[in-house]
């Protein structure tokens, strides 16, 4: 199974827009993705594929399951979109630290362990989620905290959406810093399995910062806020955004959907996955298989 988180320290970089395209791309290829985002803000990915109708009610969600009060079977809270499957951001998540901590001082009080940073991945495997899924992706917060910990524990590998500035060049190094950290804290290894720059205007000094980016780079993309600005008016992926939104089809959008299909192989590859109906890169007219 291959697993992973985007993340980005940087705000504002793409991060939610990669995961929700990198899903699709994987989804194009036969493959069955799973994503659990876990953005307590408005405008996530939830909302980009337009899942986020109940995340104010008092429904199920994700931190029901993560705290052990769920109110029905995990496969009850998956929505489906595009051919991915997503578990729906909750407003619960706001306060997941609180809800969190609670649960573990009552499990402690009981003379019984509960790990903090380690209830998504029990959810998802009590689930059977690496049986019944082929892709997980995670898309925490840019900020430290439970949310990111439990991603990163539940995935153990990051895909970093990076902004070739020279404030995403400290992002990126000071990534190394957090993933020892976090290598400490959970007592897992973490992996960087690409670098991934957004906005890309090929100056001089973005070319000098991406030289020094020392994760794979499997892709550039360029400046698509036209494209990406489309998405989230229209709520779905650049994919089906170019496919029924555009009255043209722009050769330079086809490019970067072929680029989401070339860092999806690229990522499958890394963990020897193999796509069962790998699309041409960036071509719409591919039938995505049944699964």
């Amino acid at each position: 199974m291959l697993a992973y988180s985007t993340y980005s320290e940087a705000g504002g970089v793409g991060k939610t827009s990669t995961a929700a395209n990198l899903a699709v791309a994987h989804a194009r290829a036969g493959l069955k993705p799973l994503v659990v985002p876990l953005d307590p803000q408005d405008g996530n990915l939830s909302r980009l594929f337009g899942v986020d109708d109940q995340r104010t009610e008092p429904v199920d969600n994700i931190v029901r399951h993560m705290i052990r009060r769920p109110k029905g079977d995990f496969d009850d809270l998956v929505r489906s979109a595009e051919g991915v499957d997503i578990v729906p951001e909750h407003n619960m998540l706001s306060d997941l630290a609180e809800y969190l901590r609670r649960e573990k001082e009552q499990a402690e009080a009981m003379g019984e362990a509960f790990g903090m940073h380690a209830q998504l991945l029990r959810v998802l495997r009590e689930a059977g989620v690496p049986e019944k899924y082929d892709v997980l992706i995670c898309d925490p917060p840019a900020t430290e905290g439970p949310h990111l910990y439990n991603a990163i524990h539940a995935t153990r590998s990051l895909a970093i959406p990076v902004e070739p500035t020279a404030k995403g060049r400290a992002a990126v190094e000071g990534l190394e810093s957090l993933v020892a950290g976090l290598e400490d804290q959970l007592e897992v290894e973490v992996g960087v399995l690409a670098a991934i720059p957004m906005g890309f205007k090929n100056t001089r000094d973005q070319r000098q910062i991406l030289d020094q980016i020392e994760y794979p780079v499997p892709e550039i993309i360029g400046e698509r806020a036209s494209l990406m600005e489309g998405c989230w008016m229209e709520q779905c992926s650049a994919f089906k955004y170019v496919r029924e939104f555009r009255d043209r089809q722009r050769d330079y959008e086809i490019e970067t959907l072929a680029q989401f299909d070339r860092i999806a192989r690229h990522l499958e590859q890394d963990v020897g996955l193999e796509a069962p109906n790998p699309p041409e890169p960036g071509n719409l007219t591919h039938e995505v298989m049944s699964i």
